[in-house]
């Protein structure tokens, strides 16, 4: 189906949504979307309850979270009107992502490949302990030797500073260096690669792999990121430094290759416990943290944005989707040249329900971008930092800069999960385009 006939089904379908609470709820259908929307707003309460209280309060609210959805659609049931509102909400979701896909090709196309030779002399570093032992699960060094590339399987009794075997590789002759581990293990080593101007190759071993699924690696069997070895293609793409203090040392810069957190996040994963159980210990430390906050008190400058005050702050390594509020999803482009900046700040139920409700258009979040540096500063001199996972303390004020293209990546030439853009939903230019094209295409006919 061409755009204008996809831009047209996208209105079609969200006035078919429309008509049917209308024609088949009569006026009912008023009281049905204000039932849905009070719903959605005590589960959005139930949600900040539950984040910010311990003990029986919090048992409460979970039950308002299961409670308040379940009892939205009895009450439908009870009136006889589910059907109409599943129905509703099925032809809605059909416009909205008949809109999306119509719009997107307005977005931008995806990064640009480069083809190139087959590296001579690899070298692979592997963490047997990420991702639950995939390494060992699924042969990673057998089959990465059988290739050809030197490979050293990290001692977990003997810690090793893994960005000075890169280096040692480095000076030894290597002309790629690779990863098997978690983000954290990564960026040390693509700091290198960058470095040295050298092929940075990304095995998706680790636990929640966001580096590699914004590069469209398999994140279910990471042996196949090793076909980057014998029919690869290369990425060049941006790499984040944090720099730390005043004067700020360029040379001492830590290497960030999705993001840095600041304020309550950063705060968790300082506490020994996450790393063994992290959804146990952010339950935990979420309420002192959300309501009686003891830590620094934060300031953000990203160009002309200042924001005072925010309990958590994500600084990226390129923005994530404009329809991803928390920076939990992915980054379409990871060479735009830009970071992107994300200020959390919520003070009670009202303004969590909004945020919950309304993403990015909630005033407890503000999202910007930022093409030359953020600074992140504090009324104290050193701060908790997040860097890719891992935990730092840095001084205050801290700075993140982005090197545009610094990084060249090698990367499978076919790989199943490469980023598409998804535009977010703007009915004015689906609008427009279900119209417009319409009239080009006739008053073309006409000449």
């Amino acid at each position: 189906m061409s755009r204008r006939g996809t831009a047209r089904l996208a209105l079609a379908a969200g006035a078919a949504a429309l008509l049917v609470l209308v024609v088949f709820g009569g006026l009912g259908s008023l009281v049905l979307m204000g039932v849905g929307w009070a719903g959605l707003a005590l589960t959005a309460v139930g949600v900040w309850w539950m984040l910010t209280h311990t003990g029986w309060i919090r048992v409460l609210a979970a039950l308002l979270v299961v409670a308040a959805p379940l009892g939205v659609l009895l009450l439908y049931a009870a009136a006889g009107l589910l059907w109409v509102v599943v129905a509703s909400l099925g032809l809605w979701a059909l416009a909205v992502s008949a809109g999306r896909a119509a719009l997107v090709e307005d977005t931008s196309p995806s990064m640009t490949e480069r083809s190139v030779s087959r590296a001579k002399r690899p070298f692979l570093i592997m963490n047997p302990l990420s991702g639950g032992g995939k390494v060992e699960r699924f042969h990673l060094a057998e089959r990465a030797r059988a290739l050809g590339a030197e490979v050293v399987v990290l001692d977990p009794a003997q810690p090793q500073d893994v960005a000075e075997l890169a280096w040692r590789a480095v000076q030894g002759g290597a002309d790629l260096l690779g990863v098997a581990g978690g983000d954290g293990t990564q960026a040390s080593v693509a700091g290198v690669a960058a470095e040295h101007d050298i092929p940075f190759m990304v095995i998706s071993a680790g636990t929640r792999n966001h580096f590699a699924k914004d590069l469209g690696l398999d994140r279910q069997d990471p042996s196949r990121c090793l076909e980057a070895l014998t029919d690869g293609v290369e990425l060049r793409i941006d790499l984040g430094y944090l720099h730390a203090g005043v004067p700020v040392d360029l040379s001492a810069g830590r290497v960030f290759i999705n993001n840095a957190s600041f304020g309550v996040y950063a705060e968790v994963v300082q506490s020994p416990a996450y790393r063994e159980d992290k959804a146990r210990t952010i339950l935990e430390m979420l309420p002192d943290l959300l309501t009686h906050p003891s830590g620094a008190r934060l300031s953000v400058r990203a160009g002309s944005l200042t924001t005072d005050g925010p309990q958590a702050v994500l600084v990226s390594n390129n923005p994530y989707e404009r329809g991803d509020s928390a920076g939990l999803g992915r980054r379409v482009r990871l060479d735009s040249g830009e970071l992107g900046v994300l200020c959390v700040k919520v003070g009670n139920a009202a303004e969590a329900t909004e945020f919950l409700l309304r993403g990015r258009q909630g005033r407890g979040l503000t999202a910007a971008t930022a093409r030359r540096e953020v600074v992140v500063d504090a009324d104290a001199p050193v701060i908790p930092v997040g860097v890719d996972g891992e935990a730092l303390m840095l001084p205050t004020p801290v700075h993140c800069r982005l090197a545009a293209g610094a990084l060249r990546v090698r990367v499978p030439r076919h790989r199943p999960g490469v980023p598409h853009g998804a535009p977010p939903m703007d009915w004015r230019r689906v609008r427009r385009l279900a119209l417009t094209m319409g009239q080009v295409a006739a008053g073309r006919g006409a000449t």
